[in-house]
């Protein structure tokens, strides 16, 4: 029987591993970070935003979980996300799939729902 992609990502605790982590990459990205170094200051609003990114993958992924927070086109509406940050916002994804050992195969189906996504989060 084939797992889930929520189980091939390590579960519930894999997907917050790898969500710490990639919010410490787009810290770290100056393509990105400006975005994000604001959070550093609201502690209380980073860990709802991680929550709501660890439910949505969690449900998108056929994990147990809900999803509560609002839509893409709803969460990133003015924004303005060009096409390249959304890209270093996937590269920096893959940097925290590959430190946590996730295989191609996984990784593929990441990417696939990532690229579905983009058309909602970057700026028309």
């Amino acid at each position: 029987m084939n797992k889930s992609l929520f189980e091939r990502l390590g579960g519930r605790d894999g997907l917050t591993n790898i969500v710490d982590d990639v919010v410490e990459n787009h810290m770290n990205n100056p393509a990105i970070n400006s975005r994000f170094l604001p959070f550093r200051e609201n502690p209380e609003r980073m860990a709802i935003v991680k929550q709501h990114t660890i439910d949505f993958f969690s449900a998108g992924s056929g994990g147990p979980a809900t999803y509560t927070g609002k839509d893409m086109p709803a969460a990133h509406k003015g924004m303005n996300i060009s096409p390249a940050e959304y890209m270093h916002v996937i590269d920096d994804i893959f940097t925290a799939l590959d430190k946590h050992s996730i295989d191609e195969e996984t990784k593929k189906d990441v990417l696939s729902i990532l690229w579905s996504l983009k058309g909602m989060i970057i700026a028309h």
